[in-house]
């Protein structure tokens, strides 16, 4: 793999600034928010006087924890446009989640709010180790996922040549990546094993491809999954974080020079952990739930949204900014078997780490009579013999988390395969 390290005197100052100049910027901006959503929102107009705070309560960052969780629940209860904090008229894109699980959660973008966020992502693309006038193949999707277009508009800032493929259309996928000869990639890591498939499917080998680094998100992946990425293509495999609640791709970017863990913005977001069933903060280098305030968003700034993602904060290395470690899970997708807590990423940990395996996998839950019951789906490599690899996962999955389960292999191409963000978990234990 090539040595993609950033020429330092391409970063913004303030990547590399000292942490007190860092912390002061944020305490200034934290109380212009405060100030501005207190006045400007009603839900936390009301959430305050809950609380019994007020912007004035704010004198040094740790005062932040007297203040209350914004939650999805509370954007919500505010469909579609409660928790804009300009008039609707000055609002000049809206994104919003799937919904899938309730009413979507909408986001309202300034024009300033788009300018930063572009800004942001191009910041990104830098620590990835793209450059200005670089190709870059983006497969995140398009439309009311923030994916397609954030990336987008960062691709474009950098000054780099964006190709707006979307998701989807896979051997159209390896075509252009061919044809086009980009350096960089934007998908989610799961497409990205769609991608290596199709392109031994057509017969050719992705090591000679022109990718030389990969940018993915969207879900959380693995260190298995990294090497498997890295190894298969030749190429660099990186971190890239956000979410729309928060703005979108580009809160937090892993250097390609490093490779632990990603540097918050933090001249942007202020990150804490807190405990994910009491909410108490915790310290730094302690697993919990990760909670994030905007400090410059002006559409819909967000307060102590608590994200569900598990993860640590650590110090800064590439930049001053500090480090998330990679996400391990979320809170709402552990699954809870027989008293146990488990991830779906653990059980990717040990798909990657089966010898005749593919890292194809989806789990589901069922109910046998008065017990929860795993099963993990997964698909053996053309020339293995899947018989006997379902036995050595079952044992390395007890080992590891401690529950049996079942592992069902199918012949190749017998896993649903992901056109965006996988589906990793299938509940049928309310069915």
């Amino acid at each position: 793999m090539k040595d993609l390290t950033p020429d330092p005197a391409t970063l913004d100052p303030i990547e590399t600034a000292p942490r007190a100049e860092l912390e002061k910027l944020q305490l200034q901006r934290l109380k212009q928010t405060l100030e501005r959503v207190y006045e400007a929102v009603p839900t936390y107009r009301r959430k305050f006087d809950a609380a019994g705070v007020t912007p004035d309560d704010l004198r040094a960052l740790g005062d932040l924890a007297r203040f209350p969780f914004t939650t999805k629940e509370d954007l919500r209860a505010a469909y579609p446009f409660g928790m804009f904090a300009v008039p609707r008229e000055r609002i000049r894109r809206v994104h919003a989640s799937s919904g899938t699980t309730g009413k979507p959660t909408v986001v309202g973008y300034t024009a300033g709010d788009i300018e930063i966020w572009a800004d942001l992502v191009a910041r990104c693309l830098r620590a990835a180790g793209v450059r200005r006038g670089d190709i870059v193949h983006n497969a995140y999707g398009y439309g009311l996922f923030t994916g397609g277009l954030g990336a987008h508009y960062g691709i474009e800032k950098l000054g780099a040549t964006v190709i707006p493929m979307s998701g989807g259309q896979t051997a159209r996928q390896v075509q252009l990546i061919e044809d086009f000869r980009p350096k960089a990639i934007m998908v989610t890591p799961s497409y990205m094993l769609n991608i290596l498939e199709e392109y031994v499917r057509q017969g050719l080998d992705p090591r000679a491809c022109p990718l030389e680094v990969g940018i993915f998100g969207a879900e959380p992946w693995t260190p298995a999954m990294r090497a498997e990425i890295e190894a298969a293509f030749d190429m660099h495999a990186v971190d890239i974080y956000g979410l729309s609640e928060v703005m979108g791709p580009g809160v937090a970017q892993e250097a390609v020079d490093t490779k632990d863990g990603l540097h918050i913005w933090e001249d942007h977001f202020l990150p804490e952990i807190v405990d994910p069933e009491t909410g108490e903060p915790r310290p730094d280098g302690t697993e919990g739930e990760l909670v994030f305030t905007t400090l410059t968003k002006e559409g819909m700034p967000v307060i102590r949204y608590r994200t569900r993602d598990l993860t640590t904060l650590m110090p800064g290395t590439a930049r001053t900014h500090r480090r998330m470690a990679k996400v391990t899970g979320r809170s709402d997708d552990m699954i809870i078997l027989r008293g146990v807590n488990v991830f779906p990423t653990q059980i990717e940990e040990r798909v990657l780490a089966t010898p005749g395996l593919a890292p194809y996998f989806q789990i589901e839950l069922i109910r046998e009579g008065p017990r929860d019951v795993m099963r993990v789906h997964v698909e053996g490599l053309p020339d293995a013999d899947g018989a006997a690899c379902g036995p050595v996962l079952e044992r390395s999955i007890k080992e590891m988390v401690g529950v049996s389960c079942a592992v069902l292999v199918a012949a190749p191409g017998g896993v649903e395969r992901s056109q965006g963000k996988a589906r990793r978990v299938v509940d049928k234990r309310g069915a």
